[in-house]
């Protein structure tokens, strides 16, 4: 593989993963957050997906985030009989965002855009020393 398709290979894999991070990041912060008022549905947990496409410029195939899905899992329940969304039971549906999860997920994609950013530093370092190999 010559070394630019594999610089562009590691961008599109940096550029997939910072937007997996954005998303997992989005779902941390909306972790707690109830809804407004009775019958109204609270944040539901979002889910990257990925998908490659061929670069006809490049010759190779590039990863890209896809489309952003919402988890079809249940919400969690919590009783708080003094919110306003409170059913008549008192439970108050709450995000189907796990923390632990999220973060697992976190680290899984910055062990991910650093492995993308460590080619791109090697390929950097092969074509400088390509360079001062030929003006020698």
């Amino acid at each position: 593989m010559d070394l630019m398709k594999s610089i562009a290979v590691a961008a599109s894999g940096l550029r997939s993963q910072s937007g997996r991070m954005r998303v997992i990041a989005e779902n941390i912060a909306n972790a707690d957050s109830g809804p407004e008022r009775a019958g109204a549905e609270p944040y539901r947990r979002k889910v990257p997906t990925f998908q490659h496409r061929l670069d006809r410029t490049l010759d190779a195939e590039v990863v890209q985030l896809g489309r952003v899905e919402r988890d079809q899992r249940a919400f969690r329940t919590k009783f708080d009989p003094a919110h306003p969304a409170a059913d008549a039971a008192g439970n108050v549906n709450m995000p189907n965002v796990d923390t632990l999860i999220e973060q697992v997920d976190m680290r899984e994609a910055q062990r991910s855009y650093e492995a993308n950013l460590n080619v791109i530093s090697s390929t950097r370092r092969m074509l400088q020393r390509t360079i001062e190999i030929l003006r020698a």
